[in-house]
């Protein structure tokens, strides 16, 4: 596989349905305050419409020298010149997708159990995203996976694994230590009252439990 980078740290999801401020202008202060990755889920707008706010985040995450990633379509992270997709369980096959994209783009996969985290580690993507790990306030959990799944799906695959679901700050620096690459928010950064806080806050709580392994 080619060696497209490692992906971790700090992975910030934009999604406008969660937040009443502008989507750019969280990035913009995200992206000053050291986020690591910001991904761009969109489920309202599309063609033109979606295609010119990715472009826009796609400015600010290149300027800020921040990985960006766009949520289902890889047509749109083409046209975006994004970094690369994040695809879901029901979105178009990886092989399908790195046929659109080509060699150099990131692709990662959304995986909610041990099986799926598995296959997962058999297709051509550089990531896999896991959760829920804990109750979240943008998707109703039944059953978290808690840190002993995060324990044990990073026993079972090598690649990065970025978790979600209810992460904040109080409890990131956990499922680091537990052996997650990265996290990855919403409500965290897109419902606090200060997003340059909350990324810091969150960036410490990574670092501190790095630090601990």
């Amino acid at each position: 596989m080619p060696n497209r980078g490692k992906i971790g740290g700090l992975y910030l999801i934009l999604d406008q349905q969660y937040t009443n401020r502008d989507i750019v202008s969280i990035a913009i202060e995200a992206a000053e305050t050291g986020v690591d990755v910001i991904q761009y889920r969109e489920k309202i707008l599309y063609g033109k419409g979606a295609l010119s706010v990715a472009k826009r985040l796609r400015e600010v995450t290149e300027e800020a020298g921040v990985m960006f990633i766009v949520n289902d379509d890889p047509a749109l992270a083409l046209g975006a010149g994004a970094d690369g997709v994040h695809l879901g369980q029901e979105d178009i096959p990886v092989d399908v997708a790195r046929r659109i994209l080509g060699r150099d783009k990131v692709i990662g996969i959304s995986t909610h159990s041990m099986e799926e985290a598995v296959d997962a580690g058999r297709l051509d993507v550089d990531y896999i995203g896991f959760g829920p790990i804990f109750h979240s306030v943008t998707k109703r959990v039944t059953s978290p996976h808690g840190l002993e799944g995060v324990r044990r799906i990073r026993g079972s695959v090598s690649m990065p694994v970025i978790v979600i679901g209810g992460i904040d700050q109080g409890n990131v620096s956990a499922v680091i230590r537990a052996g997650a690459d990265g996290a990855a928010v919403i409500s965290a950064v897109l419902s606090a009252p200060d997003v340059k806080k909350a990324v810091s806050e969150l960036k410490e709580g990574i670092c501190s439990g790095r630090n601990s392994l």
